[in-house]
């Protein structure tokens, strides 16, 4: 039988930051739609997507709109996904759509459509990235996507692309293809500024090193930079030599010190460098 892992429950106090970051989140998201994205009729996906579409085309109020596709959404994945998304998840859904109606009659911030879809972008991004840190959800088209997803037997990413691929082709269709070209820029932004906040700015690098001066490259790396190097087994496809491979995960500002080392040690060395989006455990982030 297999073993489940759960993760411990937070104290109480790490539960009342969670929570508060899903509301400050959701008030950011909020905010953005309704001084950016909204009086410049950009709709860049989600349920506000439709909800912008909605208000220009039927006059309906956005925050009904969220209010309308996030409640019935979220009892459908407790039904169909078969999953307790939690309180906060919950709390999201319900408290967007209440900041979208309090903060409705605020004045545009610009009236430039670039400008609205980059900065809403931007504040969307800020607020869904806090969100997640939170551990928790606005529900919306994400919801809907893994619904999709478990039927349509496509990648959960695909899933969510084409529902917010055909939000920007209405807004194409129903406003004009420069606004529809704007909402793509707003999208791009959104996600973006997540990856940003989830990630941070602290990229690091992954080096591959293939050398056959394995011991002098290892006590450079250890000495000089003071990083742990972790030995692969490998072997040339041409040759069918046994070949050891290094990897060693660094700070992007260490990156041109390692170079110069190993160029120092082994001139010969083969060396690949990829980004590492987020690194956790000793010398970087343990949360």
């Amino acid at each position: 039988m297999r073993k489940r892992y759960r993760e411990p429950k937070p104290p109480i106090m790490q539960k009342l930051i969670e929570y508060g970051l899903v509301i400050v989140g959701s008030a950011i998201i909020a905010i953005g739609f309704n001084v950016f994205l909204l009086p410049n009729q950009i709709a860049s996906g989600g349920v506000s997507g439709i909800s912008t579409i909605l208000r220009s085309t039927l006059g309906w109020e956005p925050a009904y709109v969220l209010w309308g596709f996030n409640i019935p959404l979220f009892i459908a994945g407790l039904i169909i996904l078969g999953k307790h998304f939690g309180a906060k998840s919950l709390i999201g859904t319900l408290f967007l759509p209440l900041v979208v109606f309090l903060t409705k009659d605020w004045s545009a911030w610009t009236n430039d459509a670039l400008l609205g879809s980059i900065c809403g972008g931007l504040m969307v991004g800020l607020g869904l990235g806090i969100v997640f840190r939170g551990k928790g959800s606005t529900g919306g088209t994400d919801l809907a996507a893994q619904i999709f997803h478990k039927y349509a037997h496509l990648s959960l990413g695909t899933c969510v692309a084409i529902i917010d691929g055909i939000i920007v082709l209405s807004a194409a269709i129903v406003f004009d293809i420069e606004k529809g070209l704007y909402a793509l820029i707003g999208l791009y932004v959104t996600s973006k500024t997540i990856d940003l906040v989830q990630v941070g700015l602290n990229r690091s690098k992954m080096a591959l090193i293939i050398t056959n001066n394995e011991r002098d490259v290892r006590d450079a790396i250890l000495h000089e930079l003071d990083r742990g190097v972790t030995g692969i087994s490998g072997y040339g496809g041409y040759t069918d030599d046994t070949r050891p491979i290094m990897l060693c995960v660094i700070d992007q500002s260490e990156f041109t010190k390692l170079k110069q080392l190993v160029k120092i040690v082994d001139p010969k060395a083969f060396v690949i460098v990829m980004d590492a989006s987020e690194v956790l455990g000793e010398g970087f982030k343990l949360e």
